[in-house]
């Protein structure tokens, strides 16, 4: 399944040519995952509290295909790829209409307090939306 998340361009992520900055993708994708995990039924800030388990993004591979400007609407899909005990890579892109403006492949680790990996959550390896 895939997730769907909606993102409105507004100036403050616009460059001075008026298009998006290319930093904003990774802040319009990072919405994204967390509305995924609530949606999944993952609540990260009690996650965090009760059993001391955050998620880290270990790797990023992003690709800018077109610009997207200012007031454009713009949703981010966010479908699992590959899970594993702690580690989960995810497949995102945003689009503009049918149009893909950007597309990341993005690896999450789960880490304890201590900062050693823990299993992710079923219900998240499992989400797809």
């Amino acid at each position: 399944m895939t997730h769907v998340f909606p993102v409105r361009v507004y100036y403050e992520d616009t460059d001075l040519a008026g298009i998006v900055y290319y930093a904003n993708y990774l802040r319009f994708i990072e919405r994204a995952r967390t509305e995924w995990a609530r949606a999944a039924g993952i609540d990260q800030g009690r996650l965090r509290e009760e059993q001391g388990l955050v998620f880290a993004v270990r790797r990023v591979e992003a690709d800018y295909l077109s610009p997207a400007r200012f007031d454009d609407l713009l949703e981010v899909r966010t479908e699992v790829e590959e899970a594993s005990g702690a580690r989960m890579v995810l497949a995102q892109e945003v689009r503009r209409g049918e149009e893909r403006v950007f597309a990341a492949r993005v690896t999450l680790v789960a880490l304890g307090a201590d900062g050693r990996p823990r299993r992710i959550p079923s219900r998240l390896r499992e989400a797809g939306g």
